[in-house]
């Protein structure tokens, strides 16, 4: 009797591990979450051989510009601002702006084209500096390019909070023709929340740095609550996408990387509202990367997705956009190591940067490199 009764009870508890494991293998529905974790849909495998190299060598490339005559100027971390012309990067740099403090995760970074350059020939930067005793600070220049000579820098924005990690550096001008600054929280989570600070805050700016009149805060910021925001997009509609590093440490405190929607005035939440525990008042992201980490970057938007770079998480990221819902693709996984940038060029192909020289990445002989990538293949 006693071994009919154990026989039956381990029939019941077979019955019920297959049931529970046909359950979670079955095909994932396709119908996207509002706060999407670590689910993955359409991964593809991408040949490298559909991938082509266009630059290598490079030192910690952080922005890559396309200029009307389809030339490229390319920022390295260092201070350094390439060119390649014709297809050929020229070994020798641009500029070198000697204020540059590379520190950590600073050092020059954002870089953009005022939206009349061909009239204007303006270029604005993003760049860490040293400050008065000792101190780490950002600022946002403007420059004059003209046959292939960058001068005459007026500073823009300036003692944007800096520190060795926590930049931001993304800048962007908007459908608006505003310019948009992406800043971290400099290592002080507290003043992310501090609407009178420029750390942890998305800024919104005229061409030449002024406030812009209806701003929510009747200064220069636009947003609030972020942690490391270091990518910019704007969809087709209009909407302002931007990814941001989430904390470091052990789950459950670590990780959860996020793709937001911005609006102006939100409050994104940092440092108490992250990834799944949104707080009210607060903005949910789109997407959060749960217990793994993206380290998103640089951000592009292309056809219907938001495609964002992934440095420690080494992968293409494209977030397929349903208007406020997103399913998450992956490309290109470990293929390149730490990835900093993606942009579209005027060829409707995708450019990439490498990030493996970086002092966290394992670099290649020929790291750091750019490569383009036909979004068709992926």
């Amino acid at each position: 009797m006693r071994r009919f009764i154990l026989l039956f009870i381990l029939i019941l508890l077979l019955v019920f591990l297959y049931l529970f494991f046909q359950k979670n293998i079955s095909s994932p529905s396709k119908t996207p979450q509002k706060i999407q974790t670590t689910g993955v849909e359409n991964q593809k495998n991408v040949d490298i051989s559909e991938t082509l190299v266009i630059a290598k060598e490079l030192d910690t490339p952080w922005e890559i510009v396309f200029l009307p005559n389809k030339d490229i100027l390319i920022t390295e971390r260092p201070g350094r601002v390439r060119i390649m012309n014709s297809g050929i990067l020229n070994p020798k740099p641009v500029a070198t702006f000697e204020k540059v403090r590379e520190i950590g995760e600073g050092g020059l970074l954002g870089m953009t084209l005022h939206p009349k350059f061909e009239s204007n020939n303006y270029i604005y930067f993003y760049y860490t500096y040293g400050g008065n005793l000792g101190s780490t600070l950002n600022r946002v220049v403007r420059m004059t390019y003209k046959n292939n000579v960058l001068s005459n820098e007026k500073i823009i924005v300036d003692n944007i909070p800096g520190n060795s990690n926590h930049n931001g550096g993304r800048i962007k001008f908007g459908p608006d023709n505003y310019l948009y600054i992406t800043t971290g929280d400099a290592q002080n989570p507290s003043q992310a929340q501090n609407t009178n600070t420029l750390g942890g805050k998305i800024l919104r700016v005229t061409d030449s740095g002024e406030k812009v009149k209806d701003n929510p805060f009747t200064n220069l910021v636009y947003s609030y609550g972020h942690r490391n925001p270091q990518g910019l997009a704007w969809d087709k509609n209009g909407n302002l996408w931007e990814t941001e590093h989430g904390p470091s440490g052990l789950w459950p405190n670590c990780c959860q990387d996020e793709l937001n929607k911005i609006i102006k005035g939100g409050n994104y939440g940092w440092p108490e509202s992250v990834g799944d525990k949104v707080l009210p008042e607060t903005i949910a992201p789109i997407l959060q990367s749960g217990g793994n980490t993206w380290a998103p970057s640089g951000t592009a938007f292309f056809s219907s997705s938001v495609f964002f770079a992934g440095l420690r998480g080494k992968t293409l990221y494209e977030a397929f956009i349903q208007g406020d819902q997103a399913v998450l693709r992956e490309h290109l996984k470990g293929s390149f190591g730490r990835i900093r940038n993606v942009t579209v060029g005027p060829d409707k192909m995708l450019y990439i940067s490498t990030s493996n020289r970086d002092g966290r990445g394992n670099p290649a002989v020929d790291d750091d490199r750019i490569i383009k990538i036909n979004p068709a293949k992926l």
